[in-house]
């Protein structure tokens, strides 16, 4: 492989090892005492994202324990909204799950920061992410900011995955090739594929997807866990 800069993803990659982040809640709402069939839950998963999508809730400074009370609280706000939970319960629930949220992405951000320490000494990284335009505030707040070269953001640029526009800047920031570039990520239709319609190298990490029942298609070469990524560059 002629690799010369990589592209990571951020959420369901680095904070999550390659699960989709709603069974990361979802256990977090089950360790809280929440417990809400799955097909409501999801209900108020869905509901808290298109809100954060429809309203600005997520200021640049917030940091991902911030992000996830926003979050958290949107979600219990429906539950309440719906006549399922007591809305003198919204607070402290909240609190709880979004703190059980934030240890299991601070102990997958610090193993991926070994990771990226040590591949950022031997190609350039790019960050391409949907986020909520706070990422360099979540970076900075894990340590990991200093591991990239630049950081593309889609609440910044514009563009989300997937479309292909926004690897393309990912791409440019390295100044490399597609055809020099691997891009890592979890998601088959968000990273992976708008990643080879470009031509680069791709590495997915697999994990909980959304769907869990459903098992994805292969498409490509995929490791189970981030810290294979290094063996799976030198060939081993």
């Amino acid at each position: 492989m002629n690799i010369k800069g990589i592209i990571f993803d951020y959420g369901g990659t680095l904070d999550t090892n390659g699960d989709h982040w709603s069974h990361v809640i979802r256990d977090g709402w089950k360790k809280a005492g929440v417990e809400e069939d799955d097909a409501l839950f999801r209900e108020a998963y869905v509901y808290a994202e298109q809100e954060l999508e429809r309203t600005l809730h997520i200021l640049p400074h917030h940091n991902f324990s911030d992000l996830l009370q926003i979050k958290i609280r949107i979600e219990l706000e429906y539950l309440s909204s719906q006549g399922h939970f007591p809305p003198a319960m919204i607070d402290e629930k909240a609190d709880e799950i979004a703190a059980y949220c934030y240890s299991v992405a601070k102990s997958n951000t610090e193993k991926s920061k070994e990771i990226l320490t040590e591949l950022s000494k031997r190609y350039p990284l790019v960050l391409v992410s949907n986020f909520y335009g706070n990422i360099t505030s979540v970076l900075k707040d894990f340590g990991l900011f200093d591991c990239f070269k630049a950081v593309i953001e889609s609440a910044v640029v514009g563009v989300r995955k997937p479309s292909t526009a926004i690897f393309e800047l990912g791409i440019k920031a390295l100044d490399c090739k597609p055809e020099e570039v691997l891009v890592v990520g979890d998601s088959m239709k968000n990273d992976i594929e708008p990643a080879k319609k470009l031509g680069c190298m791709t590495l997915r990490l697999k994990g909980k997807e959304w769907n869990s029942d459903v098992i994805s298609r292969e498409e490509g070469e995929s490791i189970e866990n981030l810290e294979e990524i290094l063996a799976f560059i030198d060939g081993k």
